[in-house]
């Protein structure tokens, strides 16, 4: 039950249980998918790019690193399912700092609801963006003759793997967000740490050809680690320790992000 509570001298608090917090974070993630609707280029970024990036990626490093197409399918498709879902997560924090700048989340304000529903609905919402990319990359691997050894259900794990993960680092870029003064910020921070760590992975080309220094990055990148995880599930139906320390990360990101970026939230609003 809402209650309020007068403070001598103080603003209005409002208190809300969980079951209203949860309520009202339901329907502004509904109201993410109304955003969507209305404008569906917003969804270019997650409906183009897994088409462009696999074709491109495919036909370009397929016969020079596998020998042929079909034999590097097994390795690229994961590999782009990650780097496409996981980029696609900075779109969190930039449409964050723009309602926040077009003074949305003022209004939201004076409305009966949890102060935490606006930033947690949008939260929820991108997951709807990150399903969307996961299921257009594994239909172009499909059409272009990708079948995953691994079979259906454990193509199901790897794409629920690959979501959890993205709404856990989509909670790094709703700090940002909420902490950079313009949305064109937001995403050139996002970018300036996402862009190395996805491309300085296990994605596109073993491990075995880099030069040594660049070795011992990509095996203590997190983002190789993911791409691991989704190649054994996808591949050949095994559960590693990639797997492991895949969710142990983005536990973390989530205990040590979603912390700090609720107490920036509620200060900045």
């Amino acid at each position: 039950m809402r209650t309020t509570t007068i403070q001598s001298g103080r603003p209005l608090k409002n208190h809300t249980s969980f079951g209203q917090s949860l309520r009202n974070s339901l329907t502004m993630a509904y109201r993410g998918l109304l955003k969507i609707r209305r404008t569906p280029e917003q969804l270019f970024d997650v409906t183009l790019q897994p088409i462009i990036f696999t074709l491109m990626f495919t036909y370009i490093f397929g016969g020079a690193i596998s020998g042929d197409v079909s034999s590097y399918l097994p390795v690229i498709i994961p590999g782009i399912l990650v780097q496409t879902v996981i980029t696609t997560s900075i779109v969190t924090g930039v449409q964050l700092r723009e309602d926040m700048d077009k003074g949305v989340f003022d209004r939201f304000k004076s409305l009966p609801i949890a102060r935490i529903a606006p930033l947690a609905g949008a939260l929820l919402a991108d997951t709807i963006r990150y399903t969307i990319a996961t299921v257009l990359t594994f239909t172009m691997g499909y059409l272009m003759g990708y079948r995953p050894d691994g079979g259906l259900d454990h193509v199901a794990l790897a794409a629920i793997l690959v979501i959890f993960c993205s709404w856990a680092i989509s909670w790094i870029f709703a700090f940002f967000g909420v902490i950079s003064r313009t949305a064109s910020s937001v995403q050139g921070i996002s970018m300036l740490v996402l862009f190395p760590l996805t491309f300085l992975s296990n994605a596109f080309v073993p491990v075995e050809t880099m030069p040594g220094w660049l070795q011992w990055f990509v095996k203590l990148n997190p983002i190789s680690h993911l791409i691991s995880a989704v190649r054994e599930l996808t591949n050949s139906g095994t559960v590693g320790w990639d797997l492991v320390i895949s969710l142990i990360g983005a536990g973390v990101i989530v205990a040590v992000f979603a912390p700090i970026t609720v107490k920036a939230y509620m200060r900045r609003t």
